[in-house]
């Protein structure tokens, strides 16, 4: 079995080829959980040292993700290398603008899980009912719904200023945004997020009093959860990446 080099907080994001590898390893992750929608969503990472990032070519299925069709975009949406299928404006106009406002982040993944679409469009948001919500306690972005995302201008910057210095946002009636300093660290956010929204439905359509623990207490259990891991994600994300190379190690290709 080939090694599995693992991001970490010293060597993440050093090569092109090691951030290729990382991210069609993602694509490849979601997708066995089913949090890909089809031929829409996207991922994306920021390319060392340059103002660009790689992502899918629109119309591929997570599954089919390798390292070498990844595309390398510019932040204001122009293909600089590899073969698109469609012009992903949405895709760009998204990660662009992010990109370009937040030089702290170096992956954003974007989902439209049934569960974070439906806590999307719930007036409550997400509520702080499980261990996987704390990660989100007052550390939340909310974003109201603008149709699709065609316009650098207006809504990139709404979007990028609606994100502000968090790591996680909802797109309201749309999905999830997830962000971080690594790959992992954006993959384990978009984790939790699906969790605790799943968890939100199952417990909303129990027809029960739900229990909402006091603010202080939550406040604790959301720096406790994000202090646990000195390198958040990477414990994870390298047992993943094992489980990829034993199954499935085309996305290295």
């Amino acid at each position: 079995m080939k090694s599995v080099l693992p991001i970490n907080s010293k060597i993440e994001l050093v090569t092109d080829q090691h951030v290729r590898i990382q991210l069609a390893a993602a694509y490849r992750i979601l997708a066995t959980f089913g949090m890909d929608d089809l031929t829409y969503t996207h991922l994306s990472a920021r390319i060392p040292g340059a103002d660009a990032y790689f992502i899918y070519p629109f119309g591929l299925l997570f599954e089919e993700v390798t390292a070498s069709c990844l595309l390398k975009v510019s932040l204001n949406g122009e293909i600089l290398e590899g073969q698109e299928n469609e012009y992903n404006r949405t895709g760009y106009v998204i990660h662009g603008s992010i990109y370009k406002n937040r030089p702290d982040l170096n992956a954003i993944f974007h989902l439209h899980t049934t569960s974070g679409v439906a806590v999307s469009s719930m007036n409550c948001g997400l509520l702080p009912l499980s261990q996987f919500s704390f990660h989100f306690y007052n550390r939340l972005a909310y974003h109201s719904y603008d149709s699709l995302a065609l316009d650098n201008h207006r809504q990139g910057e709404n979007l990028a200023h609606d994100l502000g210095q968090k790591k996680a946002l909802i797109l309201q009636n749309h999905g999830t945004l997830t962000c971080g300093a690594t790959i992992h660290e954006a993959f384990l956010y978009a984790y939790f997020l699906e969790q605790a929204c799943k968890v939100q439905c199952a417990a909303l359509a129990g027809g029960q009093k739900i229990i909402i623990p006091p603010k202080k207490i939550c406040e604790k259990a959301a720096n406790d959860v994000r202090e646990f891991e000195s390198n958040f994600g990477i414990r994870d994300w390298t047992a993943l990446v094992r489980k990829l190379e034993r199954t499935d190690p085309s996305y290295r290709d």
